[in-house]
């Protein structure tokens, strides 16, 4: 029998590290809005970010940035970035680049989310609960666009 001299690679996939990196709540309207009847109009604008430490280190940052309105005046405008620090070994490009857009965003975004719903409470507005995001589709909509404009 022979022996393989190949080592297989191990894929590694660790979070080294999460936390908030800002935070911005505004209610540039109170006290006024709060005597008018609440019938708000939400935007909600996700970015996701993505930067290399050192070899097999990753920086990942989603910025959700929640703004709601109403008639013409800002009710409130939240911001949070969140980041995290993750290590992935052993993948290939292809699958680290959807890794950075799609998993670990997915890690991060639950923590956005309740900080949001949090600092939304403590400004005096209804609790605010922004919806799951599927940040897989929005990984292969991006390769999509991507293609396309390569095309073009």
């Amino acid at each position: 029998m022979s022996e393989n001299n190949q080592t297989e690679v191990q894929q590694h996939f660790q979070i080294q590290k999460i936390y908030t990196k800002n935070i911005s709540f505004e209610s540039p309207k109170t006290p006024e809005v709060f005597l008018q009847e609440f019938q708000p109009k939400l935007d909600v604008d996700l970015n996701v970010e993505t930067d290399v430490l050192e070899e097999g280190t990753y920086h990942v940052l989603i910025r959700v940035t929640a703004t709601t309105m109403i008639e013409d005046a800002t009710a409130f405008l939240c911001e949070v970035e969140q980041a995290g620090i993750f290590t992935l070994e052993g993948f290939n490009e292809q699958e680290i680049q959807y890794l950075l857009a799609s998993q670990c965003p997915a890690a991060l975004f639950p923590y956005a989310r309740e900080t949001i719903s949090s600092l939304v409470a403590k400004g005096g507005f209804p609790q605010l609960v922004l919806e799951p995001v599927n940040f897989d589709a929005m990984f292969a909509s991006h390769l999509e666009q991507e293609a396309q404009g390569t095309q073009q």
